[in-house]
């Protein structure tokens, strides 16, 4: 999310960048977290930003991605616009059937991290994913999914074509039932997962720019 939010500072715009609970310390810590601090934390940098500014987008990646557009749905009078990249709401993996069990028997299995295409780029994942942290991050989604319709901020979503992590599945979630009648949505051809750290980073921070100028301009 640096480069990203780098990019968006450099031209002006006051960013912020939170830290989540659980996250880049060890995925131990991250399974003594949930999606209630991770909101949570969403929400204190939200009124942070209010506080000093006019206007407040919010972007995110992945889990983040839900989580703002959580945030959307909870605040539709303060979010001005939505920037999501390969956003998660929902998935088709089976195995996630059986977290809320297998969470009791291990603490974590192989990790997800690490998908991008282009050569020589790291994302510093962790190297397991926790089950506990996984099993919270699927019933927030169903408090997501729930209220889609009060999500009615511009929104532009970046979507690639080849994503080994979060299926079709969330983003066809997203689009039925999202509020937003100012949404456009842009395909990314040449990354995978991790948008923001691939070949396509330069499509996602130069289309957001144009995307926040438009809609703080609104503001």
């Amino acid at each position: 999310m640096r480069p990203w939010g780098e990019y968006l500072a450099e031209r002006g715009y006051a960013v912020s960048v939170p830290r989540l609970p659980g996250h880049g310390t060890s995925w131990q810590d991250m399974n003594r977290t949930g999606w209630a601090d991770w909101y949570a934390e969403v929400e204190r940098a939200f009124e942070a930003l209010r506080a000093r500014t006019d206007v407040v987008v919010a972007g995110g990646l992945s889990m983040g991605g839900g989580l703002v557009l959580w945030l959307a749905a909870r605040h539709p009078e303060h979010v001005a616009g939505l920037m999501l990249v390969n956003p998660a709401v929902s998935s088709q993996d089976k195995r996630l059937r059986v977290v809320g069990l297998a969470k009791h028997l291990v603490g974590g299995l192989d990790a997800i991290g690490g998908d991008i295409k282009k050569p020589g780029v790291e994302e510093h994942a962790y190297p397991k994913t926790p089950l506990k942290a996984l099993h919270s991050m699927t019933v927030g989604w169903q408090q997501v999914r729930a209220d889609l319709s009060k999500v009615t901020a511009p929104t532009i979503l970046f979507r690639s074509t080849e994503d080994h992590v979060v299926d079709d599945g969330s983003i066809r979630d997203i689009e039925a039932g999202i509020g937003s009648r100012d949404y456009t949505r842009v395909d990314l051809a040449d990354s995978y997962h991790v948008a923001t750290l691939d070949n396509d980073a330069p499509v996602i921070f130069e289309q957001s720019a144009d995307f926040l100028a438009r809609v703080t301009a609104a503001g």
